[in-house]
């Protein structure tokens, strides 16, 4: 018989404010470093939705008018896995900020910083498309047997 197609859903929300950005400095599991806040989409949850109350959970703000700035995935076709990253970007939010928020230290970064920072490559690589007019897709195909990224196809609008 053979495996179905394992489909894995994320967003993250960047929040801009002025020329800084709100981003979690995440300390555990296999993920570290630093990301914008976002997580898990619940079934049956729309994805801004799902970005709305990841945000609120891992920050204590309340963030609107969200832009849909681009898909970011994993594909890895032996597992038959497809793992699919929708992007946001606000600068709508109100609210004050988790004083110890089990994800990780927030931190308010200059936009300009963003590349000094130690992070996964998977977001420093999508990183400049936040700040640029249009949307992006960039899709990755994983290596099993180097268990790494393999093949990238970035695509602009």
């Amino acid at each position: 018989m053979e495996k179905s197609i394992s489909y894995k859903i994320w967003t993250v929300c960047m929040i801009k404010d002025g020329e800084t950005v709100l981003m979690l400095n995440r300390q555990h599991d296999d993920f570290k470093g630093y990301i914008p806040p976002g997580g898990k989409v619940e079934f049956p949850e729309s994805m801004t939705n799902a970005a709305i109350r990841e945000v609120y959970e891992e920050t204590g703000l309340v963030v609107r008018n969200l832009i849909y700035k681009g898909l970011y995935e994993y594909v890895n076709i032996e597992n038959k896995d497809r793992y699919m990253i929708f992007n946001y970007l606000t600068s709508d939010f109100e609210g004050t900020l988790i004083e110890k928020p089990k994800e990780g230290e927030l931190t308010w970064v200059p936009i300009e910083q963003l590349s000094k920072l130690p992070m996964q490559e998977s977001i420093r690589r999508r990183i400049p498309y936040f700040f640029r007019e249009g949307t992006f897709e960039i899709h990755v195909e994983w290596d099993n047997e180097n268990n790494k990224e393999g093949n990238i196809k970035i695509s602009l609008t």
